[in-house]
């Protein structure tokens, strides 16, 4: 947990939310004692889009033809 007060955090806000998305507690506190906790709303999870690998992947040719050591396994 990482308890910083207002004045020295209005000059580290940038460093504070990095703080935060790396999973610290931080914890902003008034003079009056009121205390606030910077939080992420929400972790982005990337989705890969469907094709966006196209061109990455080459099969050979005989891809489908059968192994030589599963011979005696085949009808």
């Amino acid at each position: 947990m990482y308890q910083i007060n207002l004045k020295e955090a209005e000059t580290q806000l940038a460093n504070l939310i990095e703080q935060a998305a790396g999973g610290e507690e931080v914890i902003i506190t008034r003079n009056d004692g009121t205390a606030y906790k910077i939080v992420p709303i929400c972790n982005r999870v990337t989705i890969p889009k469907f094709g966006s690998a196209k061109g990455l992947i080459q099969m050979s040719d005989d891809f489908d033809a059968p192994l030589e050591d599963f011979e005696e396994y085949a009808p």
